[in-house]
């Protein structure tokens, strides 16, 4: 047993330990997934944008045609609902389809992206509202193919808030590395 205040030299704590050099493999993959992460930071939210862009102007261009669209009763009915039926029948559809090729078109180009965005979030409002306007016809006896169709647009609420955040300024960042971890004993 040594004895109490030992004067020996004091065993390395981690702070102080010389570093572990890292293995070649797990070097190799720590290196493949911050070259991910960086492209993955630079590309990501403008190819969402994009994406986002090519749903919007494809639904709108589509209800420029009468009955090329499975969602053209659907956006009469709302828009006529939304409007109080100020707005209804064929100028309800072509009023919905105007909207969603202008947002299409600005997420698109990237012009004008910041009124597209405004845009956009009413539209998505007004995408959503079924849910709460029509919630028999959606979900009336189980979940209806309209139903489907309305609920897959949660799922542009959430491309739509990363795409706002980084146009307002909203930037990735890579986490520092992390450190090298001595092998298991």
């Amino acid at each position: 047993m040594a004895p109490t205040g030992s004067t020996g030299p004091a065993a390395p704590t981690p702070s102080t330990a010389a570093p572990v050099a890292e293995e070649p493999r797990r070097a190799a993959a720590r290196r493949l997934r911050e070259g991910l992460c960086e492209r993955l930071a630079v590309w990501s939210v403008p190819a969402l944008r994009v994406a986002l862009g090519l749903v919007f102007l494809g639904f709108g261009v589509l209800k420029f045609f009468p009955g090329a669209s499975p969602a053209e009763q659907i956006a009469r009915r709302t828009v006529e609902a939304l409007t109080f039926g100020l707005v209804d029948g064929t100028a309800a559809v072509v009023l919905t389809a105007v909207v969603e090729t202008a947002v299409g078109l600005a997420l698109l180009t990237g012009r004008a992206l910041r009124a597209g965005l405004v845009v956009l979030a009413v539209t998505l409002a007004g995408v959503l509202s079924p849910v709460a306007l029509f919630p028999g016809d959606l979900f009336g006896d189980g979940m209806t193919l309209m139903g489907q169709y309305v609920l897959k647009d949660v799922v542009l609420v959430a491309a739509a808030g990363v795409v706002a955040a980084a146009t307002l300024g909203a930037r990735f960042t890579l986490a520092a590395p992390e450190p090298a971890r001595a092998p298991a004993a």
